[in-house]
């Protein structure tokens, strides 16, 4: 699909300010809109909208379809009907500079909770009747991760290859049981994605109405720990106990001189071909019901990926494992059509990998924080066609006033030279730079925009907890930086 020159910003809703401790899609989610449309921009890119768990990772999550009820707007429940002021009266203390996941997970699902209940007692016909619709729409997915669930409380949150045999095995006897014994939790489970959904796709309809289009995430593997897992295990390389045999990660990188071991079980290509990668068209669909255009996170791993066995205790003893290709594009686009899809082409790229990418024509990703070690180096914007979507970096990288304390000397006067300027405000600089350039889409994280170090980084990629938590305070969004904003998309038509 053709996409037309245009610029973003990269921001996730947990970011957003707001009183409820986590950022939401409530009131200050359209006045986020709103200051993009009034800078010219047509692009917010966010990271996966799934329900995140162990870590608080988007990139593992419970489901590769649900999403994240901590994002629902508590404001907008209120507006409901949903809520009252007194259901907030046990809110805890919050600090504003940063998610306390820890406390987000103990109060946040008691307050949706509370939400269906008062829908029990109170709700319209009209909210009966989107709720019933929801779940009539969406039974192919919902179904599995609301008993999953609530089978995940009842067992005391342990992942599901822990639970009791016939449980984890999905004995029919047992799932129907259990369909009886929880069937409130159940409920309760699918109430908050119908609340999630509701709000996002409002919040989704306005962002068309100021012309700006979504991109959304794909995490290429999903979570061990997930509904789609446990409900699909023929789909993975998992034993007669449910524990993977093999496991996705990446061989030693610029992140970490042991790889990554990510853990999340590999596809059995196989099987998904016999089907007709049936789960993969249904992913993809529903996905873009959610957002515009999708960055497709370790795009590489279509062609081949880094198989590790199940019980290694590093990334390094793997090997490349070729994967599904063109095969399974081509089924995806007779299904759906010309797929708006960025390729997340980064790490160890290999020839077949660029060769899959641009038989599909899709533009690869370039990060300018890893240019600065050369003039040859492609990550320089000297170097892009206009097929490609550039950063300054991304959830993964440092901010680029962080990478600049901590970058080596060589590539500190390598960036000087290249942008011809000092050190007084390198991300603008930075920005300047990508703005300017020939691709097609050029994104910065709004830390980026805001000048903010290494604090206000987002993610470390191979370390687990402390990440994923940062906010923005109110005041970010400044008349200053929207004038600066605007008048780069004017200067470099965007």
């Amino acid at each position: 699909m053709a996409f037309s020159r245009s610029s973003g910003i990269l921001l996730h809703p947990t970011s957003f300010p707001g009183p409820y401790g986590i950022g939401d899609l409530g009131p200050f989610a359209y006045r986020f809109i709103d200051y993009l449309a009034e800078t010219g921009s047509k692009l917010w890119q966010v990271l996966p909208l799934g329900p995140t768990g162990y870590g608080d990772s988007p990139y593992q999550c419970f489901s590769a379809f649900a999403g994240n009820p901590y994002l629902v707007s508590p404001d907008f429940l209120m507006q409901d009907g949903l809520l009252t002021l007194e259901d907030l009266a046990d809110m805890p203390h919050w600090d504003s500079n940063q998610v306390d996941f820890g406390l987000i997970f103990r109060w946040k699902p008691a307050l949706l909770d509370k939400a269906f209940a008062h829908f029990e007692q109170s709700a319209s016909d009209q909210l009966r009747t989107e709720w019933a619709e929801f779940r009539q729409t969406n039974a192919a997915w919902l179904e599995d991760y609301s008993l999953f669930m609530a089978l995940k409380d009842a067992n005391g949150g342990v992942a599901w290859n822990e639970w009791p045999a016939p449980q984890r095995d999905r004995d029919p006897q047992a799932l129907a049981e259990a369909r009886s014994l929880y069937a409130a939790a159940i409920q309760r489970q699918q109430f908050r994605q119908f609340l999630f959904f509701r709000q996002w796709n409002a919040l989704r309809a306005y962002a068309h109405s100021k012309n700006i289009q979504i991109i959304g995430d794909i995490p290429i593997f999903v979570a061990m720990d997930s509904s789609d897992a446990w409900s699909h295990p023929d789909l993975f390389y998992l034993d007669q106990a449910g524990q993977p045999t093999v496991v996705a990660g990446v061989p030693p990188d610029y992140f970490s001189t042991t790889g990554q071991l990510w853990g999340n079980p590999l596809y059995r290509w196989d099987v998904h071909k016999a089907t007709g990668y049936q789960w993969w068209v249904e992913r993809i669909r529903a996905t873009l019901n959610t957002v515009d255009i999708v960055r497709i996170d370790h795009f590489r791993g279509f062609a081949g990926y880094w198989e590790i066995p199940g019980n290694a205790p590093t990334a390094q003893t793997g090997r490349w494992v070729p994967g599904p290709g063109t095969d399974l594009f081509h089924v995806i686009r007779v299904a759906l059509g010309d797929l708006p899809i960025i390729a997340e082409d980064l790490g160890e790229i290999t020839p077949d990998v660029i060769e899959l990418r641009d038989s599909l024509g899709l533009p690869g990703m370039k990060i300018f924080q890893f240019g600065l070690s050369g003039p040859d180096n492609p990550f320089l914007p000297h170097h892009y066609s206009p097929n490609c979507v550039v950063y300054t970096g991304t959830h993964d990288n440092d901010t680029a006033l962080g990478w600049y304390r901590t970058c080596p000397p060589e590539e500190r006067d390598f960036y000087h030279r290249y942008v011809t300027r000092d050190n007084a405000d390198v991300p603008g600089d930075m920005i300047r730079a990508i703005w300017a350039s020939v691709a097609v889409f050029a994104i910065a994280p709004l830390q980026d925009f805001l000048g903010l170090g290494t604090e206000a980084r987002m993610n470390f990629p191979g370390k687990v907890g402390g990440f994923w938590a940062w906010r923005m305070d109110e005041g970010h969004l400044s008349d200053w930086l929207k004038g600066r904003m605007r008048e780069l998309n004017w200067l470099y038509q965007r």
